[in-house]
């Protein structure tokens, strides 16, 4: 799916945007604020490109300092992004996914979206002392190791890493392509009851970055999910990462008792 190339000067930012230096606002925020108000009016749509500093900070009659920072204000909040050779850019409405006991193939098709995987790993190989361990299984000798690259209309999203006990399921390339992990469990008789979860955040390495179309060194979150099925088995544990830029967790808190 393509996304609209636009080129933030034709946007006219010298007239769209209007700093006071009489403000008690700071002036990256003023253009910080117009340039979100712009974004999520549609007159910055998903793939359009900023100008560069230089010319923006030209038309705007501010410095390089005060611009790089109005812009650094959007990346951090996930509404641009910065990409090698194509320069900063507008990107698309995050995904926010409840947390639940789904898989993300099946929580993007929900939102309207139009999930796809690469297959990267779909192995069966030995298991060592440590996967054993996650797996908690200490006799198990085989592991089935997937590896996927799930996008949502055209755009990567997220890596996804999973150890399965060998023999739980045995899916084709194809299958891991069309299907979330959870439909396939279920669909083999699993029935998924409880998981385990944590999550955090870690830096973009180079593989993540090539991966994930983000600049190594980004922002990613990061998940790690054991998976029990209603007899108290392991059947999956997973470890992923999600670009940051386009990817949040939504929860709920409750008041428990005092």
């Amino acid at each position: 799916m393509s996304t609209p190339d636009l080129n933030f000067p034709a946007w006219d930012a010298g007239r769209e945007i209007i700093v006071d230096p009489g403000s008690p606002e700071p002036l990256y925020f003023q253009v910080s604020r117009q340039l979100h108000a712009a974004i999520e009016d549609g007159r910055l749509p998903a793939g359009a490109r900023l100008g560069n500093e230089i010319d923006l900070a030209a038309s705007l009659r501010l410095s390089r300092p005060t611009i790089r920072q109005a812009i650094q204000t959007l990346v951090n909040q996930g509404l641009l992004v910065r990409r090698r050779g194509v320069g900063t850019q507008v990107v698309r409405t995050k995904v926010a996914r409840p947390l639940r006991l789904s898989s993300l193939f099946d929580d993007l098709a929900g939102l309207g979206g139009k999930p796809a995987s690469a297959v990267l790993v779909n192995q069966v190989e030995e298991a060592g002392a440590e996967v054993a361990e996650l797996l908690e299984a200490p006799g198990l000798t085989h592991v089935r190791r997937l590896k996927r690259l799930r996008s949502t209309d055209g755009e990567p999203l997220a890596l996804m890493n999973n150890y399965l006990p060998d023999g739980v399921i045995d899916p084709a390339d194809d299958e891991l392509r069309e299907r979330g992990l959870y439909q396939l469990l279920r669909s083999a008789g699993v029935r998924l009851h409880a998981a385990e979860q944590n999550i955090g955040a870690r830096l973009a390495t180079e593989e993540d970055a090539e991966l994930l179309h983000e600049e190594p060194g980004a922002a990613l979150l990061t998940m790690q999910r054991t998976t029990y099925d209603d007899t108290g088995r392991v059947v999956e544990y997973g470890w992923h990462v999600y670009r940051a830029s386009r990817y949040t967790f939504n929860l709920s808190l409750t008041n428990g008792p005092q």
